[in-house]
């Protein structure tokens, strides 16, 4: 893997995609995992920091490959801020209209953050995979109008409405596959038109110097290098097993990154 040219591209388009991490085996093992979960837990969509409860997640997310480039773009002080599931159910409208993260993260800078999105399934053009304007990210944040459409995955449907789709670059990824991309790269994904789920990992990264504007209380995970500043109280390293407790901390949790994320500062 050329790091120096993935570094590149993403410093010139806002993201980069295809970054092989793992087999289609060790895919589907960690596919397993989620799955054995959901028949104990119920549906594990968009559920915040599943990474403190479950262990598949968390390997997932501390990736020592996919952090070595995380550590390129930020530094080697990194915090695991989020990681929620991210699944298209097969022949179903769900989609994410066009976006940009940093909006209602209440993070303080522009530049500290990037995300990444592990495929656990086949993510194609027909089961929704996500497409990306290349170089958005260096026009700072776009005007977003907030929708109610029930089929919107996002939180508040806020939607950047003046997106040419033919300018969008879609990222395909197979199993053990990732893409990463900036907090103002414009993004989106359309519906699962396949007969399989869409199921990916959706991961935050944050520098130490980052900070929460939208809440006086917030956490991460430092998973690299050392914090010196302690802006964020530090979540728990997840259990071997399912804690008994798990719905329970995970309501809570979704419902704080909920408050935070629907403060909208920014829009």
């Amino acid at each position: 893997m050329d790091t120096t040219k993935l570094i590149q591209d993403y410093a010139r388009d806002g993201f980069i995609s295809s970054v092989k991490l793992f087999s289609a085996a060790e895919a589907a093992v960690h596919r397993g995992e989620l799955e054995r979960a959901e028949a104990l837990l119920g549906p594990l969509h968009y559920q915040s920091k599943i990474h403190t409860i479950l262990r598949s997640p968390y390997e997932l997310a501390t990736h020592p490959q996919l952090i070595d480039i995380v550590e390129k773009i930020l530094g080697p002080d990194i915090l695991l801020y989020n990681a929620v599931y991210i699944i298209k159910e097969p022949n179903t409208p769900n989609f994410v209209s066009w976006h940009q993260d940093l909006t209602y993260w209440g993070f303080s800078d522009d530049d500290d953050q990037v995300s990444a999105w592990i495929a656990l399934s086949q993510a194609t053009g027909e089961s929704g995979c996500m497409q990306m304007i290349p170089g958005s990210h260096k026009r700072g944040m776009n005007k977003q109008v907030l929708t109610d459409d029930p089929n919107n995955v996002l939180y508040l449907g806020q939607t950047i409405v003046d997106v040419c789709d033919d300018d969008s670059i879609l990222c395909p990824l197979n199993p053990g596959e990732a893409s990463l991309h900036h907090g103002w790269t414009v993004h989106s994904s359309t519906a699962n038109k396949s007969k399989d789920r869409r199921i990916g990992l959706n991961i935050q990264y944050i520098r130490t110097s980052m900070y929460q504007q939208n809440s006086q209380s917030d956490s991460a995970l430092l998973i690299r290098g050392s914090d010196s500043f302690g802006h964020f109280e530090p979540d728990a390293l997840p259990p071997n097993e399912i804690p008994p407790d798990a719905k329970e901390r995970l309501a809570q949790q979704s419902q704080k990154i909920g408050q935070i994320t629907t403060k909208q500062s920014r829009i």
